[in-house]
């Protein structure tokens, strides 16, 4: 599928948002003074924004610990993002939930879970709900390959098979559940495969084509608004940073860095940036122009949330039950 190019630059725009965003978190979380760990999606950018291309305002979105990027990719507000990662009132969970449990109900972002595959039957239940309501929502939900080792995954997905429900289940496979790598847990090679076991849809595509993940959402995105039912997307990637935190895990002697290093050259930012740039979708100046504009937004969020108010004493007994 050739794509126009104004999908292009918002692609871009949106990959480098996310990039941004969680650099900046890298610089800034020595420092101390977020009140949360952080689980970091920087090497896997296309894959959120690739998907979310295809999400309405009002479709839905469940993700997972690694969700700072799904979040912003469905229009989740960068304020109260980064907010909620300096435990502020302001916070997108009134600073009570931190990196793990994000949300944004006003434009279907409707949570993170830190639970391993804990959003995936959330998922289903969503698209159950559309499904009952026939009102054309469809559901997306992210989660890792370390998801795949749970066996909600497959209760989550026979359900939605059997009841042809409109969900996107989007597994980012970046061969390793925290320290454990894919090769350790799964006897096969492919997750996508899995979907054949229940007459369904399963797609393998590299996570780090934004325009590939772009093409492959596109038909599951179709599928689950014509009544199609489920479709697997296994999109194969790499994250740069450790299983948590700012910095690496090679002291832990899971993964050796020349592999790490052979990801970074398959960058999904810089790659479709090139390519950008080859094709005179942009140039140098407009790359800076969308840089510059973002920076400013990532300056203003975490202004923002520094200057907003600490949770109180009386703060403790608000929002324990849903009335």
């Amino acid at each position: 599928m050739t794509l126009d190019t104004t999908v292009q630059i918002e692609l871009y725009t949106s990959m480098l948002r996310v990039r941004l965003l969680e650099e900046k978190v890298v610089e800034l979380y020595p420092v101390q003074e977020m009140k949360c760990p952080v689980h970091l999606c920087i090497g896997q950018e296309a894959i959120g924004s690739g998907v979310a291309a295809h999400l309405k305002s009002d479709d839905y979105l469940f993700s997972n610990h690694r969700g700072h990027g799904h979040y912003l990719v469905k229009g989740g507000d960068m304020r109260a993002l980064v907010a909620e990662f300096y435990g502020r009132t302001t916070g997108c969970s009134k600073g009570k939930g931190g990196s793990m449990h994000v949300i944004d109900t006003s434009v279907g972002m409707l949570g993170t879970s830190a639970i391993v595959g804990g959003g995936i039957p959330m998922g289903v239940g969503a698209a159950l709900a559309s499904s009952i309501r026939g009102d054309g929502k469809i559901s997306a939900v992210f989660f890792g390959d370390g998801a795949f080792d749970e066996g909600v995954f497959y209760e989550s997905y026979n359900f939605a098979a059997l009841k042809n429900l409109p969900v996107i289940f989007v597994c980012e496979n970046n061969f390793y559940a925290t320290n454990s790598t894919q090769k350790a847990r799964h006897a096969g090679s492919r997750i996508a495969d899995s979907a054949a076991g229940f007459d369904s849809k399963g797609i393998c595509v590299d996570g780090n084509d934004v325009e590939a993940v772009y093409n492959a959402a596109a038909e599951a995105a179709e599928r689950a608004r014509s009544g199609k039912g489920p479709t697997l997307i296994e999109a194969l990637t790499y994250r740069w940073k450790g299983h948590v935190g700012p910095g690496t895990d090679f002291q832990a002697g899971c993964r050796p860095e020349a592999e790490l290093n052979a990801w970074m050259e398959k960058c999904p930012v810089k790659s479709y940036r090139t390519i950008l740039i080859e094709t005179g979708v942009i140039d140098a100046a407009r790359d800076e122009e969308i840089r510059d504009t973002i920076s400013k937004e990532i300056d203003d969020a975490f202004e923002f949330a520094i200057s907003s108010p600490l949770p109180t004493e009386a703060d403790l007994m608000t929002d324990l039950f849903c009335e």
